[in-house]
């Protein structure tokens, strides 16, 4: 199955560089949806034409953001070297209510660049 999903120019160039290969998101139905070996088109949101394509090779669930940040590896998650040392899972909030990450719980992507 291939799903599609927006993505922010930063983010984006993370994975299309290959320094990110973990995408995190709200484990919503949309992406209950996703299995290992589907692949997933991720669409620039400065730019639709600008995609990559990954394939889907694990899938981290968590019931929180913070149970997730404490088992991965931050660097595989987009963070570099000099933002880790500030990195936390309050960093998602802008993107996902407590309330919905209560609801719905977290997934960490593991992804290859097709």
């Amino acid at each position: 199955m291939t799903h599609s999903m927006n993505l922010n120019p930063k983010p984006f160039a993370l994975i299309k560089s290959g320094q990110k290969t973990i995408e995190l998101r709200l484990n919503d139905e949309k992406r209950q949806l996703i299995n290992i070996n589907d692949n997933i088109i991720f669409i620039n949101t400065e730019n639709n034409q600008d995609t990559i394509q990954c394939k889907v090779i694990d899938l981290h669930r968590f019931s929180s953001f913070e149970e997730l940040y404490k088992n991965l590896d931050l660097l595989k998650c987009g963070y570099t070297n000099d933002d880790i040392k500030t990195a936390t899972h309050k960093d998602m909030d802008i993107y996902y209510s407590q309330e919905k990450q209560n609801r719905y719980g977290v997934l960490g992507i593991e992804l290859n660049l097709i």
